[in-house]
């Protein structure tokens, strides 16, 4: 997909019509992508329930979470090939080919019947879901231009606003009305709108076939991080990192990404352009989202568990309740944007991740009976205001000091990094929940017990059922302190993020440079 930025190209301050025209397509298909994440969030209770044959001895949670390892993974699969297929296919077809992919996978979602169908369907929803943030980045890049990066960011910001905030009501009210299944079946209807819209808005545009795809580097790195996950996420079922099912495949997908990274020096056109990180400014961005994601998104999905499996409450009410989370970043969002414009981003995004890290500390205090309006509410708000602070920032630094044919590059490792790192923070935070809650002797059977009264009198009666809700709590309280820690890492890389003002060089001349490219 090529793309370039003529220096002579006047284009206007303000974002106007023209560019909220593609935007609306942009937007409208990252709903749909991150909206999906949110939704299953909180039907991860609901999935136990389902796809457990024996309520007393459920399905492990670490299991059901790989509905959202799986999309996201599926999503980080597809990023690298979105370029060379765009390059083959075009801009504009390939979009709509990606809604249409997402679309079906939804509806098969929709008729699943077994947790595997379910994780399988997932991956077949990412692939098609994979394409349309990249795709909308770059296309959005190319209408706003650089002086305009911060506030293109919060429109693209509005999915990761609308998602946190609608995604678990949504979820929560077709759940409890109708079934899980509609969850998944929602997306049909939108999808074939977004279709039309896109057919409509986007320009026409030329196949251009420009390079050739890393078939090497694709058999390497997409296995390899499907097998290492696969083999962290077994360590709960497995009770060791030894056992065979954990080791063996963790250690192949380490081995297979280490010679993944060693390739991706030799190629005229890697899957991933590794040489990218000679730029500081990008290298310093990447690895503080990659922190950033993998904790905060990885401790994201506890929330709504929380209120269902401890607090008794019904999926549409967790999501209630988690909605100030996105309406604090809600707030913050085109705050940071519009600065991001104007101020060096390393004095705007370590304020907001040090507003993440207490409001993560202060959730390692939860309990069976903490107070909504008193204290976790608050804390949401909270973390949500310093989600917004933080994100778009990162996003701006990491792009504005590339040139014209490494943006779409960078583009790249900046998308593929946030969705393996939430790939890995979901798998890893899973792993610790469950092993928390598995040494727990009480915890698992009254949580069981919320859905089969008859297991109450095992575990003597409501007296035990309420030490059971209290050690489950605990497991909750301990595995947010992990994820504390991990987000509080992030702040080491931050502290290294451009201080003083950086000029963009996104429409610098450069007569021997390649086309953009979005990989």
């Amino acid at each position: 997909m090529a793309q370039t930025f003529p220096p002579q190209t006047q284009l206007p301050d303000k974002i106007d019509a023209a560019v909220l025209k593609v935007a609306g397509v942009v937007v409208l298909g990252a709903i749909m992508s991150i909206l999906d994440i949110t939704v299953v969030n909180v039907a991860l209770p609901t999935f136990v329930e389902a796809f457990s044959s024996d309520p007393a001895h459920p399905i492990e949670y670490s299991t059901v979470a790989w509905t959202i390892t799986a999309y996201t993974l599926a999503l980080a699969t597809v990023i690298p090939l979105t370029g060379w297929a765009a390059d083959r296919f075009g801009t504009k077809r390939l979009y709509i080919l990606a809604l249409l992919l997402f679309t079906a996978g939804s509806a098969l979602c929709g008729q699943a019947n077994s947790i595997g169908m379910l994780i399988a369907f997932r991956v077949l929803q990412g692939l098609g879901g994979g394409m349309l943030m990249p795709l909308g980045m770059t296309i959005m890049t190319k209408a706003a231009g650089p002086h305009r990066m911060g506030r293109l960011m919060a429109i693209l910001g509005i999915p990761m606003l609308l998602g946190p905030i609608f995604g678990p009501i949504l979820g929560g009210w077709l759940i409890d009305h109708y079934s899980w299944h509609w969850i998944f079946r929602i997306n049909i209807p939108i999808g074939i709108v977004a279709m039309l819209y896109a057919a409509w808005a986007l320009q026409k545009d030329r196949p251009e076939p420009s390079e050739s795809f890393d078939v090497i580097g694709m058999l390497l790195m997409s296995p390899g991080l499907a097998l290492f996950l696969y083999g962290i996420s077994s360590i709960p079922g497995e009770g060791t990192f030894f056992a065979k099912k954990v080791a063996i495949p963790a250690t192949i997908g380490v081995v297979m990404l280490a010679a993944f990274v060693l390739y991706s020096f030799k190629p005229k056109h890697p899957l991933l352009d590794l040489r990218l990180f000679a730029n500081r400014n990008l290298t310093v961005a990447i690895l503080t989202m990659f922190l950033f994601a993998a904790s905060f998104f990885g401790a994201l999905f506890l929330v709504p568990t929380y209120f269902q499996l401890v607090r008794g409450e019904l999926p549409v009410d967790s999501g209630w309740l988690v909605a100030p989370q996105g309406i604090g970043a809600m707030v913050t969002m085109p705050i940071a944007g519009a600065l991001a414009d104007r101020f060096p981003i390393g004095r705007i995004a370590p304020f907001g991740l040090l507003v993440i890290i207490g409001g993560m500390f202060a959730l390692t205090q939860v309990t069976a009976d903490t107070s909504y309006w008193g204290y976790l509410i608050p804390v949401l708000f909270i973390m949500g205001l310093g989600m917004g602070a933080t994100m778009m920032p990162i996003m701006t630094s990491a792009l504005k000091t590339l040139r014209a044919h490494e943006v779409a590059r960078g583009s790249t490792l900046l998308n593929i990094t946030q969705q393996v790192a939430s790939s890995i923070g979901v798998a890893v935070i899973s792993v610790v929940y469950t092993n928390y809650l598995n040494a727990k002797p009480l915890a698992g059977a009254a949580i069981a017990a919320r859905r089969d009264p008859a297991i109450l009198d095992k575990i003597g009666g409501q007296a035990g059922m309420a030490q059971g809700l209290s050690q489950a709590a605990e497991a909750f309280a301990q595995t947010f302190l992990v994820a504390a820690i991990l987000v509080s890492l992030t702040m080491i890389p931050a502290l290294f993020l451009p201080r003083k003002h950086e000029e963009s060089h996104l429409l610098e001349a450069e007569p021997e440079a390649p086309p953009v490219v979005l990989h």
